[in-house]
Order: structure tokens, then C-alpha cells, then sequence
């Protein structure tokens, strides 16, 4: 199983870089994160991909998150929602045989902190609840918080920065802690040269004097079976990467 995550930064700036994505990757799952479109204004080609469910939520100019699930492996027709959380279109969820997905995008935290904290406190109930129920969930998208220095190039350290400041971490980690597993620092443990996001200017990316925000948490039965997980730098012109995380048997 293939799933990969992606904050295309504006659908309809990278229309042509994500139908040539899903063309050679072939994701059985999608998620995507900050459309900065309504439906209205979606690329018609979007939800009339032979092969996917889909399901597109966001409003213009601004947020926005997407699921894209591919009808090989999943025949039927997914239950997609939102948490009672959702806010400004930054979560929806696919019930999937054997575990629930989301595509997510934690709010910056620049203009309000105290209203992405709430959204994270309500990401931990929403893993809890998970956890204690037993289902499987793999939570995929931009979180807009760098888990430790390491995911920081030393040259973007900066203490108290927002997306480095420690309670943000600890609320992470809280979410973390409910059975769900980092698959990309899980299998490159020591590589502090991982970043998913890349300021768009003084050739940052091509540096790669990045951030790690996009991640992929996976439940600790599914997280067993991770065959790799990376991210592709060099693709496209959003300021993020997609990461390509897949699963063998576990």
C-alpha cells in the first residue's frame, strides 16, 4: 500500500504537477493539504480520475485539504468526514477497511497560536479516542510543527520560533503518544538532512535548508509493516514535498 501527503500550496498553481504525480506514483491513498480553492473553482479533471474515490473540501484562497482513495484496493466507496473540530477546511477523514485515514493542515500558528494549539488539543482526543477503540489510524499532512532541532536545519534554529516552540512540541509528542509512530524518523532514525517544507527564497530547497513538518503517523501495527518512507524535493514548485510513505504486510 502507497500512501503519500502533500501541501500543493495552491491546487490550481500546481494542477499539472499533481495530475503528473498521480500518474507515476500511483497512490493507493492521497491526502493533500492548502487547495486555496472552493469546488467551484477545482480543476473539473480532480474527482474524475478513473481509478479514485475522491473528495475535496475547501473554500478560496485559503486551507482547504483533500482524500483521493484509489477503488483498486478499496472497492467501495469510503465514508469521508470531518471531526467536530474542523475548522476554515483543515481535516477530513476516510473510514477505510482495517483503519481510518487523514489529510491534515494545523493551522501556522502566526496570527492566532492559542487557535492552533485548540486544533492540536482536539487532534490528541481525536487519536485517543482511536487508541482506545482499538481502529488503526494514520494520520497524514502538514503539522506545521518541527518535532525536535533535528528537523530543523541549524541554520532555521531559532529558539521560541513558532513551529519550534516547546509546548507546541509537547502537544505533538501528546498526539504521538497514542499508539501512532513518525514512519519517516522511524526508518532514517539518524538522518538529519529530512526536510519537507523549504522558505521560497535564497534557493532554500535547492540547499536543502529546510523544515520537517509533513509527516506521516501511522498506528503502531501499521507503522510494523513500513517499507520506506521519503520525500521528494525536487518535485514541483510548492514549497513542500510530497512524502511517499509504503506498506508492505505487517
Amino acid at each position: 500500500m502507497k500512501i503519500a501527503t502533500w501541501n500543493v500550496n495552491g491546487i490550481r498553481a500546481r494542477d499539472a504537477q499533481l495530475h503528473e504525480f498521480i500518474e507515476r506514483e500511483q497512490p493507493d491513498v492521497l491526502c493533500l493539504q492548502e487547495l486555496k480553492a472552493s469546488l467551484e473553482q477545482l480543476p473539473v479533471w480532480l474527482c474524475q480520475i478513473e481509478g479514485y474515490w475522491c473528495y475535496w473540501h475547501g473554500g478560496k484562497g485559503y486551507s482547504g485539504v483533500g482524500l483521493h482513495v484509489r477503488k483498486g484496493p478499496f472497492p467501495d466507496a469510503p465514508a469521508f468526514q470531518h471531526p467536530q473540530f474542523d475548522y476554515e477546511h483543515r481535516i477530513v477523514t476516510a473510514e477505510l477497511p482495517g483503519f481510518t485515514i487523514a489529510s491534515i493542515y494545523v493551522p501556522n500558528g502566526g496570527k492566532d497560536f492559542d487557535a492552533k494549539m485548540r486544533f492540536l488539543d482536539a487532534l490528541e482526543l481525536f487519536a485517543a479516542d482511536h487508541e482506545a477503540s482499538g481502529r488503526p489510524l494514520i494520520l497524514c499532512g502538514d503539522f506545521n510543527v518541527a518535532r525536535t532541532d533535528m528537523d530543523v536545519h541549524p541554520k532555521e534554529r531559532k529558539p521560541n520560533a513558532i513551529g519550534q516552540r516547546p509546548d507546541e512540541r509537547a502537544l505533538l509528542e501528546r498526539v504521538i503518544g497514542h499508539g501512532l509512530v513518525d514512519v519517516h524518523r522511524k526508518m532514517e532514525p539518524e538522518n538529519a538532512d529530512i526536510f519537507t517544507w523549504w522558505a521560497p527564497w535564497r534557493n532554500m530547497r535547492q540547499r536543502n535548508i529546510g523544515w520537517r513538518l509533513d509527516l506521516v503517523l501511522a498506528s503502531t501495527a501499521l507503522s510494523d509493516a513500513a517499507v520506506s518512507c521519503t520525500v521528494q524535493r525536487e518535485f514541483g514548485s510548492s514549497d513542500h514535498g510530497p512524502v511517499v510513505a509504503v506498506f508492505g504486510s505487517s
